[in-house]
Formats: C-alpha cells, sequence, structure tokens
C-alpha cells in the first residue's frame, strides 16, 4: 500500500475515504503520529489518487465527501484506533519502505558487531586527510553516517530516520530517499571532516536533510503528501542553534547545518513536480 495523505481530523479522513470508494479507489485509514493515515490499496490508481487528493485539499468542505459517506452508509463511521495500540509492528512496517527498513537494520548491525569487537570503524570511517580524497574508497564520504557511538545516539537518530524517511520514502519513492541519503551524507560528512577531522560518525547530517526537505517540499507543495509540523522544525532548528553554543557537548554542528542545506536546496528543485 502507499501512503496518500495524513489528517489530523478523523471525521474528514474516514469521508474523502468513502468518496474514494465511490471512484473505485479503495483505501485504509491507520492510526499516526499526526493523526489519521489514508493508505491505497491499489498502486495502479495513484495517478487517480493523488487529482483527488489535490482537489480535496483545495475544498475540504465540499458537500460531495459527506456525501459519499451516507451513500456508502458510513456517514457514522468511527475509525478503530486499537489496531496501531495491538499492532505496533504493523504501524511500524506500514510507514516504512525497504530502503528504510535496510538503513535501519545496517546501522543497528554496525553497532552491534563493533560493541563485540570486530574492527568496524576503521573501515568506515572518513579518509584519514585531504590526499586520501581521490583514491577509490568512495564508500567513506558515505559510510561514517552508519557508525553510532553510543546507544543512544543509534536511538536518537533511527527515530527521525524511521519517521522522516519513511515519510518521503512512502509517498515520493525509494530513488527521491537514496538520493538525498547520498548526498546528504557526502556532503555534510565532508564538512564535518573539514570541521574536526575524521573521528565522528552518526545519522544526524542525513536526519536534517530529510527534515528540510519534508518542511519545505511540504509547504511549497501541499498535496505531495509530507506534512511536518512546524513545531518540529522550530525545534530541530532550535536544537541546530543549541550545538554552535556548546552547550549540548561536541556534536557535529556542520554535518547538521550541511544536510539541512541539502535537504532544502533538494525540496527546491523538486517544488514543481510530484515524483522528482
Amino acid at each position: 500500500m502507499i501512503q496518500l495523505l495524513v489528517l489530523d481530523n478523523a471525521r474528514m479522513a474516514q469521508a474523502l475515504v468513502d468518496y474514494l470508494g465511490t471512484l473505485g479507489i479503495p483505501c485504509e485509514l491507520t492510526q499516526s503520529e499526526l493523526g489519521v493515515t489514508i493508505w491505497l490499496a491499489d498502486e495502479q490508481r495513484l495517478a487517480q489518487a493523488q487529482l483527488e487528493v489535490k482537489r480535496f485539499l483545495a475544498e475540504p468542505t465540499h458537500p460531495r465527501y459527506m456525501e459519499a459517506s451516507w451513500q456508502t452508509g458510513r456517514a457514522d463511521a468511527r475509525i478503530d484506533y486499537s489496531r496501531g495500540m495491538i499492532d505496533p509492528l504493523t504501524d511500524f512496517l506500514h510507514h516504512s519502505g525497504p530502503l528504510t527498513l535496510l538503513m535501519l537494520i545496517a546501522c543497528v548491525a554496525i553497532y552491534a558487531l563493533d560493541a563485540i569487537g570486530l574492527p568496524l570503524f576503521e573501515a568506515l570511517a572518513f579518509h584519514p586527510d585531504l590526499t586520501h580524497f581521490v583514491d577509490w574508497q568512495v564508500w567513506r564520504f558515505f559510510t561514517p553516517s552508519l557508525i553510532h557511538l553510543s546507544l543512544l545516539h543509534l536511538v536518537f537518530n533511527l527515530l527521525w530516520w524511521w519517521f522522516l524517511g519513511g515519510q518521503i520514502e512512502q509517498r515520493i519513492g525509494s530513488g527521491k530517499l537514496l538520493t538525498l541519503t547520498l548526498v546528504s551524507a557526502a556532503f555534510s560528512n565532508t564538512a564535518e571532516f573539514l570541521a574536526s577531522g575524521p573521528y565522528f560518525g552518526g545519522l544526524s547530517g542525513v536526519v536534517y536533510a530529510l527534515l528540510g526537505y519534508g518542511w519545505l517540499r511540504g509547504r511549497l507543495q501541499p498535496d505531495c503528501g509530507i506534512q511536518m509540523p512546524p513545531a518540529l522544525m522550530g525545534f530541530m532548528l532550535l536544537w541546530l542553534a543549541l550545538g554552535f553554543t556548546g552547550l549540548l557537548g561536541p556534536i557535529g554542528n556542520l554535518a547538521h547545518l550541511g544536510g539541512l542545506l541539502v535537504g532544502l536546496a533538494q525540496a527546491w528543485l523538486d517544488r514543481r513536480g510530484h515524483h522528482a
């Protein structure tokens, strides 16, 4: 299934699903972090569903949606939130795509193997100095993002990766998430190397790229289906600013800033397309 839209109004979400049903576009509802998620069951109807979502967002109170609920006999329907609470794994997988899950598994596996003594840091860390930038070990521009130096660091980054990366992959595609990940990792890791040397690691630069991309793309193109609460963006910008004050200790400030700039730039480039 493909995520179409997240709404904070359960009644409106139900009405939209009922209306899509009258058009032969089957959808399902689940609870999500931001409210109610609408999932498209038939991926072949994606183009038509996207047009109807755009139409709905332009006039969500139009009578056609409530009338559809009456026609289907579900005007008093209530969303069953128990599924999400009883089966968190289902909701977790619903919010993920293959690349989202692959990155989660890779980061956890690398952390676990490093914890038992395998010398993975030396194999995955950034280039040791500028003279190695042109050698064949190009993976070192990306692989520092897979290294985490503490369990708290790992959990914090992966929660953000799942939340932000899952939205982008489900709504726009794995290709876009892969591009954002590789470009932001290379850019933010290089920036952090120039600031502090090769001894760093973490997915934070990529996380900030996904944050910037999701926030700006959602504002420039609301019908793309990515919704980023302004308060979330404000909190992360505050966290970024606090990092530069030194109050949070030694963290990858330039990696965070570099990733954010990559995400904002990519969102600006993609503003005219649905799946650019």
